[in-house]
């Protein structure tokens, strides 16, 4: 069956999306659970150890406090509490600290530092997995055992006011709460007699950068503030103590035993010794030996060698200095014998708990290896069947055979499926932890055996069919030599990007990488230019030494039926160089100079937002113009940005799109007015600031209509198989919708990055790839990079901290999960849409857009398939490194979220491309019925 290159391209990218999931899924791993099947079913406590004598303790101790009160305040980093800042903005809590009845921690949180995850650390006191940061702003309820639902059974009465996290967490556990959405928080006041609490628990959820943001695993953003305050605490005049260093997940056991209810089964935490050391000793050994108990059972669950863990032994031998203990003091020995022997037994459990704790907390680092494996195979299968069509795909029909029923008739399809189906069996009847396909039902794994099967058999028969065709191997040795420069670079910095992310700092600074790309890009565009207006001798080119012939990517592009090379032109096929003879003065120079503007503009963005991790601190113009002082300077910037976006976008619009576009930008500024961002001449102080959202709705309004006009035409223009001019304007009226949309979401000193992705799209599309002539394999990897580069010029980076939440709920009252997991992913990665979208604009207004826009597609794909193989190749093997969860997890998200939309991008591709064909088959009929 023959396929069109980009109708091939798109469903590859959509099997490695599913190749990707998997993999996604074995590498985050289950957390450490218990065995039991009971989630909030507790069994009798154990009893206190005894050597020879019967204790009558065999019961949870009592409750240390009658009440508590947890106050959780967002991002309450450590030193806000506890340094300077501490003594300047909260006086009486640094008293509390110093002099007063309290109990101090300085609370370290693994990330990522985000809300969900960190509250479920806290009461459950398990490490929540990763990609539990997906679901922070939709929490499903909280089924594990945790404090507030042993707390409920207890017959204990929960009262909460605050963020609606905790509400979605435990649905039916308050009897009394008021949930407010966090980006919606309006102040209000209650006058109500307090009675003073039994205990007081401030704490925060996580800390924050310098610059507000938070998610990543740097000292400010996981070190938060945890105080113990309660009239139980004695203090001696003059013991001034510096905090001590905990987890978050100790918190857990802490108020567990606090409040005389048993430790949450899955918790790995400790019970923080100073809460309680002002109790009786055999209270204090009670405590403790019910924590080592929790934890070691949970060791024996989870770890086959949990006898060698020296956090075990030393429970065994705590265990038995306890019961010798015990038997001294029931025989009423209250001897100096006693006291030291105490003594020692209270240090061997500490030193046990801390052993355990940290042996459970590294069970966090076992992965599903199986799924890794299978998800990593569909990966390289999907690059290696790319890699191996490039002759083809490439070629000037943009068509490849796809032999579907040769891999599925035969010999090696069905050994290749007998031999991964006994893999499978063996690996689910011998795997002794979690595996996700092995959780699967027998069809729906058999689906994926017969897919890796398929995959496989295709890539032998691209392989074999490359291989004995002996003419066409020889074709691809004979004119790789005649790549072009710019070629070679395409080559060179692909490859050498998707090798860097190899590397913690490329990865952190990933940026660097890419504004490197781009200007040597840049330069090597305005040396074409030179060397194309100045060095040319007149003459006409050779065809085949010209880079036209040349793929951007891997290899050139062959036809199988010719002895010349294929010209992949973007352009007319018959215009010659000799025409930039007859371009105006102003446009060739226009041409001269245009890549040295792009190269001056992208220095000036890499002043506007500083991102990465080295020098995100450094202060940027971004800063500057947000500060309060300078708002007047980013309201002119603003609507100076507002208009240029109206001119680089009008002049290709219909009127209709063209007078929904003004409007819209004009509700762009009315929005970020409402909001108190940018100032209005018809606002009057801060009284009439709202939440914008009839403004923003209205600019919602436009850009539905501006879609609308512009999905409407083109399907007209596909039914009517209209003239050739029509199509590109309803394109464009669909991409300037885009830009309407990236306008609202945009913060108002991010618009200039906006106006200069609009503005090098003008100038490189009319000053450099029309009167230059490159391929569209060249066309499509330019925009890629660009894409990119401008991905980090919005200010994004690896790190979570920097996605832009707020874009999820402009326009919304209340959070709607699906508009704002689509606004927020679409502000996050409006650079590569935008780009992706320009791409198909371009080559669609050309006279060979069909085949043209196939090659684009492949080679999009292509592109974006290499550092996602590699990624997922170099995290496998660095997945036990020490900034796995901090560097490497969170680009590994980024990674798939970027596949799925190059998935999405060309799945566009492939329909415009064939509404492309049929409207030109369409205008050949007519033409020939008129003749």
């Amino acid at each position: 069956m023959r396929l069109g290159s980009g109708a091939f391209a798109a469903g590859c990218v959509v099997i490695e999306v599913l190749g990707v999931a998997l993999f996604l899924r074995g590498f985050f791993p289950a957390p450490v659970r218990s065995s039991s099947r009971t989630e909030h079913q507790t069994g009798p406590a154990a009893p206190e150890p005894s050597a020879g004598a019967s204790s009558n303790w065999t019961k949870l101790p009592p409750p240390l406090f009658s009440k508590v009160v947890i106050m959780l305040i967002d991002a309450l980093r450590d030193d806000f509490v506890f340094g300077s800042k501490g003594v300047k903005f909260m006086p009486y809590t640094t008293y509390l600290v110093e002099k007063g009845p309290s109990r101090s921690f300085v609370a370290e949180a693994k990330p990522p530092t985000v809300t969900m995850p960190r509250i479920k650390a806290m009461m459950t006191g398990r490490l929540p997995g990763f990609v539990d940061v997906i679901r922070n702003l939709n929490s499903p309820a909280l089924l594990e055992d945790n404090i507030i639902t042993q707390a409920k059974e207890a017959g204990k009465r929960i009262i909460f006011y605050g963020d609606e996290t905790w509400v979605k967490l435990f649905p039916k556990h308050f009897v009394e709460y008021d949930g407010t959405t966090s980006f919606f928080v309006s102040d209000y006041t209650e006058e109500r007699e307090a009675h003073p609490p039994s205990l007081l628990v401030l704490c925060g959820d996580h800390g924050m950068s310098e610059h507000g943001g938070h998610g990543a695993s740097s000292l400010e953003e996981v070190n938060t503030a945890l105080l113990f305050i309660s009239s139980a605490f004695k203090r001696k005049p003059g013991d001034v103590r510096p905090p001590a260093r905990a987890q978050q997940t100790d918190l857990a056991a802490t108020l567990a035993i606090g409040l005389g209810l048993p430790i949450p089964k899955h918790s790995v935490g400790h019970l923080l010794f100073p809460v309680v050391e002002g109790r009786a000793m055999r209270e204090q050994l009670r405590f403790l030996h019910l924590n080592t108990v929790q934890l070691s059972r949970l060791l024996q669950e989870n770890v086959p060698s949990y006898e060698r863990e020296p956090g075990f032994e030393q429970f065994r031998m705590s265990e038995k200095l306890h019961g010798n203990w015990v038997r001294l003091y029931l025989e009423e020995n209250n001897s100096e014998v006693l006291l030291n022997l105490g003594t020692k037994v209270r240090r061997q459990y500490l030193d046990a708990l801390k052993a355990l704790s940290l042996a459970l907390s590294r069970q966090v680092a076992h992965y599903d290896i199986y799924s890794m494996v299978v998800g990593t195979v569909v990966v390289l299968e999907v690059l290696a069947l790319l890699l191996l069509s490039i002759p083809q795909a490439l070629g000037a029909t943009a068509e490849l055979e796809v032999p579907l029923s040769s891999p599925l008739f035969s010999l090696l399809f069905y050994l290749m499926f007998l031999l991964l189906w006994a893999t499978h069996v063996v690996v689910c009847t011998s795997a002794e932890g979690f595996c996700y396909l092995c959780s699967l039902s027998w069809p729906t794994a058999g689906s994926v055996m017969v897919l890796v099967s398929v995959m496989f058999c295709a890539v032998v028969s691209a392989l074999t069919r490359t291989c004995v065709d002996g003419q066409l191997l020889r074709r691809n040795l004979a004119l790789s030599s005649s790549w072009s420069e710019l070629s070679l670079l395409i080559l060179a910095g692909t490859v050498g990007h998707a090798l860097s992310l190899g590397a913690s700092s490329f990865v952190e600074e990933e940026h660097q990488t890419w504004y490197f790309l781009l200007s040597t890009l840049c330069l090597a565009l305005g040396h074409r230019s030179y060397r194309d207006c100045f060095l040319r001798d007149g003459r006409e080119p050779q065809r085949c030494s010209h880079v036209e012939g040349a793929s951007a990517s891997v290899a050139p592009a062959l036809q199988d039926k010719s002895t010349g090379c294929d010209v992949l032109e973007v352009n007319q096929e018959h215009k010659s160089l000799s025409s930039l003879d007859t371009l105006p003065g102003h446009e060739k120079c226009m041409m001269l100079a245009g890549p040295w503007l792009i190269l001056g503009c992208c220095r000036l963005l890499r002043s506007l937002n500083q991102t990465g991790v080295q020098w995100a601190h450094r202060p940027d113009l971004g800063h500057w113009l947000t500060s309060s002082d300078h708002k007047a300077e980013l309201s002119v910037l603003a609507a100076l940005s507002l208009i240029a976006i109206f001119v680089l976008v009008q002049g290709r619009c219909s009127q209709v799109s063209r007078a929904a576009l003004a409007l819209g930008l004009l509700g762009v500024y009315c929005y970020r007015a409402a909001i108190g961002q940018v100032l209005s001449p018809w606002q009057r102080g801060n009284k009439d600031i709202s939440r914008g959202i009839i403004e923003a709705r209205c600019v919602y309004v436009s850009v539905l209509g501006i879609l609308f006009t512009g999905t409407r035409g083109m399907l007209q223009s596909c039914a009517l198989a209209s003239d050739v001019p029509v199509q590109p304007m309803c394109l464009w009226d669909v991409h300037s919708g885009l830009v309407l949309l990236a306008a609202l979401l945009f913060r108002p000193h991010n618009l200039p990055v906006l106006v200069c992705s609009l503005l090098t799209q003008t100038m490189m599309a009319r000053f450099v790839w029309r009167p230059l002539r490159h391929t569209a394999v060249e066309v499509a990897a330019m925009h890629y990079w660009f894409g990119q580069a401008f991905f980090y010029f919005q200010g994004n980076s690896n790190n979570i901290a920097t996605v832009d939440i707020s874009a999820g709920f402009v326009g919304l009252s209340t959070y709607v999960e699906i508009p704002a997991m689509f606004l927020t992913a679409f502000a996050t990665y409006t650079g590569p849409v935008l780009w992706a979208s320009h791409l198909v604009n371009f080559l669609s207004a050309e006279p060979s857009r069909s085949s043209a826009l196939r090659h684009a597609c492949f080679c999009y794909a292509l592109v974006g398939s290499i550092p996602v193989a590699a990624y997922i190749i170099l995290v496998t093997a660095l997945r036990y490194h020490l900034f796995i969860w901090s560097v490497f997890s969170p680009k590994l998200l980024y990674e798939g979220t970027r596949l799925l939309i190059t998935a999405a991008l060309c799945v566009c591709f492939t329909a415009v491309g064939r509404a492309s064909a049929k409207a030109d088959l369409g205008k050949i009929a007519i033409n020939a019925r008129l003749s």
